[in-house]
């Protein structure tokens, strides 16, 4: 599948191609939302995994630019083509590097399919060309929900449900969307603001049900969405005309208008879509809150105990970006879904797991796997760091990388920058073409090194991770002195020369990683290494299975591997 944007001059023979390669899987993506008074320094915080088999990750980067008019902008989205279908376009356009914008706006996504039979495969737009749409043409979260809106109503929407994270410096919200099926136009949705003070997030699962009606705190929709409503500082809460009206024609409720849950009657609960996606959420609430154990049963399914998870929470105490960053590594460690501490880890506790996520035994017994935050088959992960009182490009930041968040380090990149770094261009990250200049193929390369060892190994890459990740965090505060400085242009293209260094000091230290990792664990043991750091010449140490492991191997294969005679190897 892929995104295909052509902009067509009216009054001009020029044509300008852009083509995304995408192979963008559904239900496989998470976002976790800090609000500016949750966070440490005050900045608003969002992430995205994009976990999708089949694609390599790349950073998407759109130029800002003045349109002419009547210029046009033709849609192929991943529905059926639209040839001859274009959407209006506007005077201008902000610089969009990844999925923030030159004004800090941000917006991500996760899918949750929902009622697939809501879905419209005659709309025009699909999620992402919509969240795209929106990144280049919003100020502020409030404008983008209300540009997303008007224009699902004006030229349809075409994918299935989606929970989608719109930011800016200043406020965080949560909106979530579906359709209105075959040959009706446009969607139902409902957004949320989330509080400064608390943190929230979605993996593939509709997130939102009860929200307040028309009165002080939220305004209805009646047509296209105003920003003279939705501006209105009190307005916290926004959605679409017929978005109880529609359920009720539909079946999907019968209640009073106060009763009305969106999840519910778009998306409903089973264990599956829970475990699957709501353990994410569960599982980062757990890391800032003490008392997220009592929804455990929720998460197990027993919905008749706990049948959903706050929409959001207030945390102990404000998140570090670095907080953060580890939210985005997580395998449950430390929950009662540990994917490190069963035999299904195998002898080096290794937190990841083969597809499918579901597999039979021989005596047809059926059972799942855990889908944790962080996964292997990720195309690139970022943490998105938006500041209200920095000066403008320097205070949002894109901490990027291609691949797996718990293998990569996050990479600092500006929102201002004019120009994508080598190893993050899509052309250098083909999906079936090994690259030494693609982030995606270097941090796979070292990854897939340590995924069958990885307790073993995982140090190794942990210190290299440390150590870029420190220094990029450390010389911010130099960065914002120097930009202070420099005139407008002048800061733009010295924050592009800053995030282009930056990839360059990741690429070279995970070449070092990669052949660091070769070398010392060569042929299953680990070589000795100097004070200098310099490997011994022929000391190597052979660590063997750790002892849990030890312990399972007698319950799966019987007296196959047991010694008859106890052999006191010291005498030969």
């Amino acid at each position: 599948m892929s995104l295909l944007l052509i902009y067509r001059m009216k009054k001009s023979a020029l044509i300008l191609l852009i083509l995304v390669a995408f192979g963008l899987q559904a239900e496989a993506c998470t976002n976790l939302i800090v609000g500016k008074k949750a966070s440490a320094d005050g900045s608003v915080i969002c992430t995205y995994n994009c976990d999708g088999f089949g694609f390599a990750g790349s950073l998407f980067f759109s130029p800002a630019r003045q349109h002419a008019p009547e210029e046009q902008i033709a849609i192929h989205g991943w529905g059926p083509v639209h040839e001859g279908q274009y959407v209006d376009q506007v005077d201008y356009t902000y610089n969009v590097v990844g999925f923030m914008n030159e004004r800090q706006v941000t917006i991500v996504e996760s899918t949750f399919d929902g009622r697939l039979e809501l879905q419209n495969h005659d709309g025009l737009l699909d999620y992402f060309s919509l969240m795209r749409l929106a990144l280049q043409r919003s100020s502020s979260a409030r404008e983008a929900i209300a540009v997303m809106a008007s224009l699902v109503e004006e030229y349809g929407y075409n994918s299935t449900g989606e929970s989608i994270t719109i930011c800016d410096p200043n406020e965080a919200w949560i909106m979530e969307m579906i359709g209105k099926g075959p040959g009706r136009k446009g969607a139902v949705w409902v957004a949320l603001r989330i509080p400064d003070d608390c943190i929230s997030a979605h993996a593939n699962l509709s997130r939102i049900r009860r929200f307040p009606l028309e009165k002080k705190r939220s305004y209805r929709s009646l047509s296209s969405l105003s920003l003279k409503h939705i501006n209105r500082p009190e307005v916290e809460c926004v959605y679409a005309a017929d978005v109880i009206s529609f359920a009720r024609e539909k079946g999907f409720f019968n209640g009073k208008d106060e009763e009305f849950s969106f999840r519910d009657a778009y998306c409903p609960i089973d264990f599956e879509n829970v475990r699957y996606a709501d353990a994410r959420v569960w599982s980062f609430f757990r890391h800032h809150r003490t008392d997220m154990d009592q929804y455990l049963p929720y998460i197990n399914g027993e919905f008749d105990r706990c049948d959903s998870l706050p929409l959001w929470v207030k945390p102990d105490k404000p998140l570090t970006l670095r907080d953060v960053m580890a939210d985005m590594r997580d395998h449950f460690e430390g929950t009662p879904l540990d994917m490190t501490s069963d035999m299904s880890a195998g002898p080096w506790q290794m937190p990841i797991r083969p597809l499918p996520m579901h597999f039979r035994t021989s005596d047809s017994v059926d059972l799942f796997r855990e889908r944790p935050i962080s996964t292997q088959q990720s195309g690139f992960t970022m943490v998105c760091q938006m500041h209200p009182y920095f000066m403008d490009g320097a205070g949002g930041i894109t901490w990027f990388n291609c691949d797996d968040a718990d293998m990569v380090a996050y990479v600092p990149l500006y929102c201002s920058l004019t120009q994508v770094p080598d190893c993050f261009r899509p052309e250098n990250n083909q999906r079936n073409e090994f690259s030494f200049e693609s982030a995606f193929w270097m941090n796979n390369w070292v990854a897939n090194m340590i995924y069958p060892r990885y307790s073993l190994m995982i140090g190794d890459l942990r210190r290299a991770q440390r150590e870029l990740e420190d220094y990029y965090i450390a010389d911010q505060d130099s960065v914002r002195a120097a930009v202070a400085r420099l005139t407008s242009q002048e800061r733009r293209d010295y924050l592009t020369r800053k995030s282009l260094s930056y990839a360059d000091r990741m690429m070279k230290r995970w070449d070092r990683l990669a052949k660091y990792l070769i070398v010392k664990y060569n042929d299953q043991v680990v070589k000795r290494e100097n004070a200098d750091g310099t490997f011994q010449r022929w000391g190597y140490d052979t660590p063997g299975y750790g002892q849990p492991f030890i312990d399972a191997i007698p319950a799966a294969t019987g007296e196959r591997y047991k010694l008859k005679e106890v052999i006191d190897r010291r005498e030969r």
